[in-house]
């Protein structure tokens, strides 16, 4: 996968180290090949970690094609110029939250007014 999972915690947890696998995919995926979620991952053997990585590959979107299609769909709401697409341009809330006040986090710092 190109990402080191930490061998000191449960497989489960390790597992979310995984952009796009959270904790109810990485039981899933315990689940369907039938390891002990709360195995350690340095417990894991190197066939069971391959069948691990072709189930990811195979029923999974992870890592950099997640990325990078979480990037085209934003690029193309921005590209048909969709009111989301303005507002991810503009850097404003995209899910109409308020932004008279709070929107801090995706406005960024305060400007000051000029007079």
């Amino acid at each position: 996968m190109g990402v080191d999972i930490p061998n000191d915690k449960q497989i489960q947890y390790s597992l979310t180290y995984l952009y796009g696998i959270g904790l109810h995919s990485a039981r899933e995926v315990c689940e369907k090949l039938g390891i002990d979620p709360a195995r350690a991952a340095s417990e894991i053997q190197e066939d069971e970690l391959g069948q691990i990585a072709a189930l990811l590959e195979r029923d999974y979107t992870v890592e950099g094609p997640l990325r990078r299609q979480l990037a085209q769909n934003v690029g193309r709401l921005r590209e048909i110029k969709a009111y989301r697409g303005l507002r991810h341009r503009n850097g404003l809330p995209v899910r109409g939250q308020r932004t008279k006040t709070n929107a801090r986090t995706r406005k960024g710092p305060r400007k000051p007014i000029r007079k």
